[in-house]
């Protein structure tokens, strides 16, 4: 089996360290990440300067682009061949609900996914590493689990549907984790005020603020079950329509479209 690595915290990040260690025991990995870290850049693709690849000593190509690039490039010309799942993080921080809009880290998955490729992305809940082999073992035996559930199937992967999984683990010792819990994404509350600060030459400079608290953190939610130990996991999928409204707006639209023929009489 052949799995294509990467994140959003650069090459040289713990994480992915990490999680590549784990992973090459169970199929042939290949690491294509970032150069520098590229959180929070969702599925951006670099279209308006080149791009370049370099190898570091460990093995390792780095890419002076977003996850998403990383991806993209080795998908379509770099490696030579069609892995059977492509792997994202660990990242150092939590991607739970509205998080995943903006994760670089499920973005680089998501590149995957749009590839017809399996594809899952790893997070920790809390930043600064703690614990980052434990995450990187109950990674190692998820995807164990998915492969002898024929979840990933080299044989069939060009013609089974793909899958886009998010996981999030606490960092806690590996037999301190509770078992992997299937959940939705929660919802933050409004992210924090902008930071202004003056600049050395007196120019005003904006700082994003940080993500707001959890908002739906019920039972059954990505926030839940991590909170209470377990091991988040939710399938994500790429179709953003309201299917729910669609007839509402179906009948809007009529409303406008007879509104706009009868100005067009007068």
């Amino acid at each position: 089996m052949k799995i294509l690595l990467s994140n959003d915290d650069g090459f040289q990040a713990p994480g992915i360290v990490a999680l590549y260690e784990a992973l090459k025991t169970l199929a042939d990995v290949e690491v294509v990440a970032p150069e520098h870290n590229n959180s929070a850049k969702s599925n951006a693709l670099t279209l308006h300067s080149p791009l370049y690849v370099h190898q570091a000593a460990n093995g390792f190509r780095y890419v002076n682009g977003t996850p998403a690039d990383c991806v993209h490039i080795a998908l379509t010309g770099l490696l030579g061949y069609r892995p059977d799942l492509v792997v994202s993080g660990i990242n150092n921080g939590a991607n739970m609900g509205d998080d995943t809009i903006y994760s670089g880290t499920v973005g680089a998955a998501m590149e995957g996914y749009l590839f017809g490729i399996p594809a899952i992305a790893f997070s920790q809940v809390d930043k600064g590493w703690g614990e980052i082999e434990s995450a990187a073992a109950k990674a190692r035996e998820i995807v164990q689990q998915l492969m002898g559930n024929r979840l990933v199937n080299p044989a069939e992967s060009s013609d089974a549907a793909p899958w886009l999984l998010n996981v999030n683990i606490p960092n806690m010792p590996l037999e301190a984790l509770k078992p992997l819990k299937l959940c939705r994404l929660g919802r933050r509350h409004a992210a924090e005020r902008v930071i202004v600060q003056d600049s050395p030459r007196g120019e005003k400079m904006y700082w994003i603020g940080g993500a707001g608290a959890a908002k739906d953190d019920a039972e059954g939610t990505d926030f839940h079950a991590t909170a209470q130990g377990h091991v988040s996991m939710t399938p994500l999928k790429v179709d953003l329509t309201d299917h729910d409204n669609l007839g509402y707006w179906a009948q809007t639209a009529a409303r406008m479209q007879a509104s706009v023929a009868v100005e067009g009489v007068r």
